[in-house]
């Protein structure tokens, strides 16, 4: 875990999550979010998986030489690929199943409701909502979170800036009352540190267990 702090003093009213990989730690679901989507471009371009995966590596690799090194999504890698957002958000809800793969968590849900208690919860992720729902369903915490923004909320997807500012406006606060928790800074906290909110890099849900002890002390420091 690590804490980016801004120089501002204001008590925290909102936490937003990311959720693949944040509020669930399965490399194997995370790993089918990846390659059921490439498998079914190669398909559509004629090319093996293989070869599929390793042109969008290149693609990455080339995008990040030019971009500071930060880090693509999936989803724009894709339209350079041809393929829309809308397409994506209609091939990630076809085959992304957290019921097969998931369960549910009930320390999560404990953190969660201990948080609930001092903050309004969030989740933007990159894949639709729906699948958010599903995902966060299967967990047991769909009812914790206030606000769930996905791909398909704005057509956009992180690390546009846009669809955390919307965010907050939704949770009605501002960024210096809100924390950013994710698993990869260039696409969860990077972007909400230019906002002005302060980010909580996580390595999985083990991670997200020990917010509320560490949140709620700093809550008080003087």
């Amino acid at each position: 875990m690590k804490i980016f702090r801004q120089p501002s003093s204001q008590v925290k009213k909102a936490i937003i999550f990311d959720m693949d990989s944040t509020l669930y730690t399965h490399d194997e679901y995370a790993q089918s979010q990846i390659e059921l989507p490439v498998k079914r471009l190669a398909e559509l371009q004629g090319k093996t998986f293989e070869q599929m995966n390793s042109e969008i590596s290149q693609y990455r690799k080339k995008w990040a030489e030019t971009h500071d090194g930060k880090t693509i999504s999936l989803g724009n890698v894709f339209i350079s690929f041809g393929i829309s957002i809308k397409e994506s958000i209609k091939w990630r809800e076809e085959l992304c199943q957290p019921e097969k793969y998931l369960a549910v968590d009930k320390q999560l849900r404990s953190v969660l409701e201990r948080l609930s208690s001092c903050f309004s919860l969030a989740v933007v992720t990159n894949n639709p909502v729906s699948v958010a729902v599903k995902t966060l369903s299967v967990l047991g915490v769909y009812d914790l979170l206030q606000n769930i923004a996905g791909l398909d909320t704005y057509g956009i997807s992180k690390p546009n800036k846009m669809i955390f500012d919307t965010v907050l406006k939704s949770c009605r606060v501002s960024p210096e009352q809100c924390i950013s928790v994710g698993d990869r800074y260039d696409i969860d906290i990077g972007p909400a540190l230019e906002l002005g909110m302060d980010g909580i890099l996580v390595d999985g849900v083990e991670d997200v267990y020990k917010l509320p002890d560490l949140l709620t002390v700093n809550q008080h420091e003087p």
